[in-house]
């Protein structure tokens, strides 16, 4: 098989590389005067298993263009297969129409990565996973809550947990690793005024004396995490961590979570981690190369990728 990844997160292809003992192909992904993109595979790829490496992360539109266009080279190379690989799958928060002529912008991105010519998709807790549907492909939606789990029980397994759900959307990604855990669940109420804002209302559940574990997808402004906690510490709970799979932090989040109540929020690098979250003192980073790197093994040599979280 071979490798090959764009310029969203490098450091995380170099890991899965290394866990897969399989270096990055030599790809060429650069631009023009106009910032128009230019891709060039520099290896033989016909008749080769490709995996393309790419979050479409911050910015959204440049590292999806990267990653269709990689495909398509890929595809037009004659290889085998083309897995697209999305550690973070952006434009996932619209997946719906959340009122009348708004687009459902989630289908026209999996319709975007079909047309180029990918095989099959992987991609890391999505927003909802009815965007599985939006694919004519086979996907891989790959869980993060092994890691997490395996975290929490090394560094708060002795505190009295409690799982927190930060909305009610999220409560069936917060039970599955509350069950994991033997723990209990809670739930944060809100409601949002407005894109970008939240209004913490009520804790559903008893957080009183226990330390309580924030879990959720994406945290982008962080609002929605740090008026939680303050919601959780003011009805008695001892204290306060978060783990999100996807740190989008864009706008003045990181400044917002390290003068929060939040004790630690724990991201993965499915995001390039940016020099402010390296130097945030309550913000820690948990690899997932092992993670991709073995879906991306198993989907190479036809076994059973959901038997990763039996």
């Amino acid at each position: 098989m071979k490798l090959v990844a764009g310029n969203s997160n490098r450091t995380l292809a170099e890991d899965i590389g290394r866990y897969l003992e399989t270096p990055l192909a030599n790809c060429s992904v650069r631009r023009f005067a106009d910032m128009e993109i230019f891709v060039e595979i520099l290896e033989n790829v016909r008749g080769e298993d490709v995996f393309v490496i790419q979050s479409t992360s911050f910015p959204a539109n440049d590292h999806l263009m990267e990653l269709l266009i990689i495909i398509d080279a890929a595809r037009r190379a004659s290889a085998r297969r083309i897995t697209a690989v999305l550690p973070y799958f952006g434009y996932a928060r619209q997946d719906r129409k959340p009122g009348p002529r708004t687009p459902i912008s989630a289908k026209l991105v999996a319709n975007l990565i079909t047309r180029a010519g990918a095989d099959r998709v992987l991609t890391v807790d999505l927003h909802a996973g009815q965007i599985q549907g939006f694919f004519d492909i086979p996907t891989d939606n790959l869980f993060a809550a092994p890691v997490m789990v395996r975290d929490i029980r090394e560094r708060y397994g002795d505190n009295d947990l409690i799982v927190v759900s930060p909305d009610v959307g999220g409560v069936v990604r917060a039970r599955a690793i509350a069950k994991r855990l033997d723990a209990p669940l809670a739930i944060v109420d809100k409601r949002r005024e407005r894109p970008g804002e939240s209004e913490v209302m009520n804790i559903i559940g008893d957080v009183e004396n226990r330390f309580c574990i924030l879990v959720d997808d994406i945290v982008d402004s962080g609002g929605t995490l740090c008026n939680a906690a303050d919601a959780l510490l003011h009805e008695g709970a001892s204290k306060v961590a978060a783990y999100i799979t996807h740190g989008v932090l864009s706008g003045g989040a990181i400044a917002r979570v390290t003068a929060s109540t939040l004790a630690e929020l724990v991201i993965t690098d499915s995001i390039q981690p940016t020099s402010a979250v390296e130097a945030a003192h309550n913000i820690r980073v948990l690899p997932i190369a092992p993670l991709i790197g073995e879906a991306i093994g198993r989907t190479a040599t036809e076994k059973s990728v959901s038997s990763l979280f039996d």
